[in-house]
């Protein structure tokens, strides 16, 4: 009998859909069968077998998107139950029913839970958050990080730009060009690599345009947020002292 009623068991998800960015959404409600230490994206994955709705009328797959499912690629990111995090490690055990699944609104949305996430990108990119080895790749052995130093940046590494941080900060948003948390907390990471630091002045300048480290509100829903636990508000007060030291030295050049 115990068997017999596990089958029988469903879990019911509202899900905000979009057939593309330009039209209305709304929502469908889905059915699916549970199945013990299931996550969101398995529940997905079955509305996506077996197109559905709860009250038995036929749709087209829901949309999403998805790559490692061990919360490291940061592809599934989208709002679960009001809060934005990842699909993959969204266990439906651990959730409120009805499960309600919704795309991130920082970012355009291209359809159903797809967002478009070249805001971010392009503000890594504006901040140069990379390691420049052209013409050093032949130089030898480059210098070694302090352990003590290592150990800090190696927590800001863990950043997968899912987006999270990014949605749950109030600032970021279409009517201002915040440039976001995680770009920020990159910037202290690359600025802390004995070969980046070479081109630390120029992601402090980046960050002292328009949408830089003046537009953040210290709300710090980012550190609450983030999935990989990384310390964003710690980023953001280190590089904030960094941009104003950086200031002063160019008033005392000039």
């Amino acid at each position: 009998m115990a068997e017999t009623a596990t089958k029988q068991r469903t879990v019911k998800f509202i899900i905000t859909r979009r057939e593309r960015p330009e039209a209305a959404p709304y929502t469908e409600e889905f059915e699916v069968p549970y199945r013990p230490n299931m996550n969101v994206i398995s529940a997905l994955m079955e509305i996506q077998r077996n197109p559905v709705k709860a009250d038995g009328g036929s749709t087209s797959p829901v949309c999403w998107e998805s790559n490692c499912l061990e919360e490291v690629c940061g592809a599934c990111s989208m709002v679960i139950n009001g809060k934005p995090r990842q699909a993959c490690s969204a266990l439906v055990d651990k959730l409120e029913q009805p499960i309600r699944l919704e795309p991130m609104s920082t970012f355009p949305v291209v359809r159903d839970l797809v967002i478009n996430r070249e805001r971010m990108f392009q503000a890594l990119k504006k901040v140069k958050a990379w390691i420049p080895i052209d013409g050093t790749y032949d130089l030898g052995p480059g210098p070694r990080m302090a352990e003590s130093k290592r150990q800090w940046a190696y927590e800001l590494s863990k950043c997968m730009t899912c987006g999270v941080c990014l949605e749950a900060c109030p600032n970021v948003n279409d009517r201002n060009s915040f440039i976001g948390p995680a770009p920020i907390s990159q910037v202290r990471l690359f600025n802390a690599h004995p070969t980046g630091e070479m081109n630390a002045h120029e992601r402090l300048e980046a960050l002292m345009d328009d949408g830089g480290i003046e537009g953040c509100g210290n709300s710090q829903n980012c550190v609450r947020s983030c999935p990989k636990g990384i310390p964003l508000t710690t980023s953001i007060a280190a590089i904030n002292k960094d941009t104003t030291k950086h200031m002063f030295k160019k008033w005392l050049t000039m």
